[in-house]
């Protein structure tokens, strides 16, 4: 059985999360939860503790460096839930200062490793793995003042249409509804 993989977009406080969490409990497989935030400050560290409340206690929970998340879900198995896509991304951008050089030549460089970072995600997952991705859309938003986050928010947009592509399914969730702009929620149980 090929690998599977759902990617739940949405804004701030849309229930994005919530809709990939009845994804991985409805799934009857082992769930690893991916956690890929960066805590460094007491609202991250609140924002955490609240996704980890709600998870089981038998989840797994991987919480390793950005870069080798790909390599690491090649050695996993059941649902991979990765909350989120957003924060690796952030982690990713802000590894290097070139996020905010004027050097187009080097900032297009870096966002090519991300890309390549994030092609390999995508097809990292095992045989019978499912890969539930959750992400921030970002589009709909203004257009950021500065540079740097002008960078992201195109970045951002697209990763999200490059895990679109890999994806069987697409879900945009909006006030706690997914609206399913690929594929179905049948076969999932939710």
């Amino acid at each position: 059985m090929k690998p599977e993989i759902t990617l739940v977009l949405g804004g701030a406080r849309s229930g994005k999360s919530a809709l990939a969490e009845r994804i991985a409990l409805a799934s009857n497989m082992p769930v690893t939860y991916l956690a890929t935030a960066d805590v460094k400050d007491a609202e991250m560290a609140e924002r955490v503790a609240v996704h980890k409340s709600r998870r089981p206690k038998e989840w797994r929970t991987w919480e390793g460096a950005p870069d080798t998340l790909p390599g690491d879900i090649s050695e996993m198995s059941g649902l991979l839930l990765m909350d989120c896509l957003t924060m690796w991304l952030t982690r990713l951008f802000l590894a290097t200062g070139d996020s905010e050089t004027e050097d187009e030549k080097k900032w297009e460089a870096r966002e090519l490793e991300i890309r390549a970072l994030t092609e390999k995600l995508c097809g990292a997952a095992k045989d019978g793995t499912h890969l539930v991705i959750v992400s921030n859309e970002v589009g709909f938003g203004l257009v950021p003042p500065y540079l740097m986050g002008r960078r992201f928010r195109d970045m951002q947009g697209r990763m999200n249409q490059l895990c679109a592509q890999h994806a069987s399914r697409v879900a945009l969730v909006v006030a706690g509804c997914p609206l399913w702009v690929k594929g179905t929620h049948e076969g999932l149980n939710i």
